[in-house]
């Protein structure tokens, strides 16, 4: 056994067992790491390049269509991966409790930093092996390697800092309101001077340009750099399944071309932060009263979901005016992950509803590998050409079924799953390599499940 083994055990560091768990994180997790499986198979379908990076419409647009879209960016959209931040932020405090003990910091820092380590190698692994270039793990473990030193910070640090992205996103946002503020009106005095026959500035002409430009994107014409990959990603989707890997890597290459990973980890670590307050606070684990739950949920719904909504109703408008969701965006999807993390809370709580939402904890007790599950079935068994071979644009209502089925199946899965064995197998594997040792796995008699905080 190494020295920083032997340090931990000495320290009683182990997973949380049995009645130390918390109820609603599991919960929360468990409806998270599912719902998170609505958002994720439109990508896995396609066509990424035409529909997600260019008109959403291309995936097929019925009025059934229409009515998923505006509900799936509404409700869901961003909140499942709020929840997870959140839950990253608590699961550190849960870490950190057990560092209080003269040599714990140092041991819990250590066995903390390692599995994060692993959890980088994992997402390392679900990128290039299992081709999903969506994967959210590479960027949660970057976000809690530095995260741990920020476990000590009072809520008047915690908040202000957990709200910078908020803030800057919606400062980018105005700036990118007002400019296309100024193009509209630069635009209208060009058309007016070309009516009246009048010679055109060089601006004219480039706000005519512009213009032009917004309106055959939202038509559907596709701007000339994305066109060869959409004829690339057609290609690879009927080919082989080489061809349909260097899709995937090239979609996970073109996503973080346009700095997707710094405003990932940015959006995550700051998400993180507040996940860390909601705990300080009692919050996120339950400890506040109902009515406090039911008020925070409907402030943050009322405020949330309106804002998202307007901006659903923004881009269904099909005009290149300027829109408030660009300003909203962040701040609103964090409003209804908190919403939704309210009204887990009082599902819990209840007894009359408590039944609904506890298969949600056993899913939540091996979310890492129902996630690693979700990518196998979506990018390998439905439309792989290994698989079923799936064609894509299949719509927004079919595909959101397509989730329904899969996210069931999961969910009995792991009830079932959770009867025979203490932890997922992935779970099993991330903790023995964490701790330096193989881990218990079988469930012996009424054995307590024991399962990583976060």
């Amino acid at each position: 056994m190494t020295e920083t083994v032997a340090a931990a055990h000495a320290v009683h560091i182990a997973p949380v067992r049995g009645r130390d768990r918390i109820e609603v994180l599991d919960v929360v997790r468990g409806i998270a790491i599912l719902g998170i499986f609505y958002m994720n198979i439109p990508f896995m379908a396609g066509p990424v390049f035409g529909a997600l990076f260019g008109d959403f419409r291309a995936m097929g647009w019925t009025p059934a269509d229409q009515a998923t879209w505006v509900f799936v960016n509404t409700v869901l959209d961003g909140t499942q991966r709020g929840l997870l931040e959140f839950l990253f932020g608590a699961g550190l405090m849960v870490t950190a409790a057990r560092a209080m003990q003269p040599d714990g910091p140092v041991a819990i820092a250590d066995l903390y930093i390692r599995r994060n380590l692993w959890l980088l190698a994992f997402g390392l692994f679900d990128i290039f092996v299992l081709l999903w270039p969506g994967d959210i793990l590479h960027i949660y473990a970057l976000c809690a390697l530095a995260l741990f030193p920020f476990r000590k910070l009072s809520l008047r640090w915690l908040i202000p800092l957990g709200l910078i992205f908020s803030v800057f996103t919606a400062i980018m946002g105005g700036g990118e309101y007002a400019g296309r503020i100024e193009l509209k009106q630069s635009h209208a005095a060009a058309i007016a001077k070309q009516q009246a026959g009048q010679p055109l500035t060089k601006d004219d002409s480039k706000a005519i340009a512009d213009w032009h430009k917004l309106e055959q994107r939202i038509a559907g014409v596709p701007d000339e750099e994305i066109k060869p990959q959409i004829a690339a990603e057609t290609k690879a989707r009927n080919g082989t399944f080489v061809e349909y890997a260097g899709m995937m890597w090239s979609a996970y290459l073109f996503i973080y071309s346009q700095n997707a990973l710094l405003f990932g980890v940015m959006e995550a670590f700051c998400a993180m932060l507040l996940g860390i307050a909601l705990w300080k606070v009692g919050f996120i684990q339950g400890k506040r009263s109902t009515r406090e739950y039911v008020m925070a949920m409907l402030i943050a719904y009322a405020l949330g979901m309106v804002a998202r909504y307007l901006g659903c109703m923004e881009r269904l408008a099909f005009m290149p005016q300027p829109k408030t969701i660009w300003m909203t965006s962040e701040p609103a999807r964090l409003l209804v992950s908190l919403g939704h993390l309210a009204a887990i809370n009082l599902l819990v709580r209840s007894a009359r509803s408590n039944w609904l939402v506890r298969p949600f904890r056993a899913a939540g007790q091996m979310a890492f590998s129902l996630y690693f599950l979700e990518q196998i079935i979506g990018i390998f068994v439905i439309f792989s050409p290994l698989g079923l071979h799936l064609p894509g644009a299949q719509g927004w209502a079919h595909l959101a079924l397509q989730a329904s089925v899969v996210i069931a199946l999961l969910l009995v899965f792991a009830n079932v799953w959770m009867r025979f064995f203490v932890s997922g197998p992935l779970e099993w594997l991330w903790r023995s390599l964490s701790y330096g040792q193989r881990q218990p796995f079988r469930r012996v008699g009424n054995m307590a499940t024991p399962v990583l905080a976060t």
